[in-house]
């Protein structure tokens, strides 16, 4: 497994890579990768985007053939795009709820509390003030091998969700480990901890 570190990066440019990764893991020629990025500020639509869940005033939105709906990627953002060859590639479910538990153990580092909700994908922050989405997951599966991936909110301006309907969910909001710490966090910080528990995640269900 290499991993890789593309610091800040255009949202379109990190797809570009990410397509070419995955074309040379898919024949072989690659070894598995997991890519680590900030992207500036941009909003990206999955497939089962609806047009009531994208922004009303003009703010541009780049589609994309991942799974799940729309959101926003900007800075205080860890994303994360593994490109991994599974060896249980049509159990997309099983592989999104690996990288969830991977997720939920790097925020139980930090002393945050998170889990999974039914129903839903993701990684969750769950209490008595209501379900607030911590981190997101999107991903697509072609040739037996992963692309696209999960964001973590570490500390990035949530308002920026307030364009949208973050994923489709109009009942909960989004949080960051900033605030639910409520404390200055990095992702210089977060980043070594993500990659631990990412990567053997990875290893684990790769083929």
């Amino acid at each position: 497994m290499v991993v890789k570190n593309l610091a800040l990066l255009d949202y379109n440019e990190a797809l570009l890579i990410q397509r070419s990764t995955h074309e040379q893991v898919s024949a072989g020629l690659m070894a598995n990768t997991l890519i680590f990025v900030e992207h500036p500020s941009v909003y990206t639509a999955g497939k089962r985007t609806l047009e009531i869940e994208r922004p009303v005033d003009g703010t541009p939105v780049i589609d994309v053939d991942r799974g799940g709906k729309i959101t926003w990627h900007g800075p205080g953002q860890l994303v994360g795009y593994p490109i991994v060859k599974l060896a249980k590639p049509t159990e997309l479910v099983g592989f999104v709820r690996e990288i969830e538990a991977g997720l939920i153990q790097v925020c139980g580092e930090f002393g945050l509390e998170t889990q999974r909700v039914d129903s839903r994908s993701g990684v969750w922050v769950c209490d008595e003030k209501g379900e607030r989405k911590i981190a997101a997951i999107g991903i697509r599966v072609a040739t037996g091998v992963s692309m696209h991936g999960f964001a973590l909110n570490v500390n990035p301006d949530l308002t920026e969700f307030n364009r949208i309907i973050p994923c489709g969910i109009e009942d909960a909001s989004v949080t960051s480990m900033g605030q639910e710490l409520g404390r200055d966090i990095s992702i210089d910080e977060v980043a070594p901890v993500v990659e631990k528990y990412l990567y053997e995640t990875l290893v684990k269900v790769s083929a």
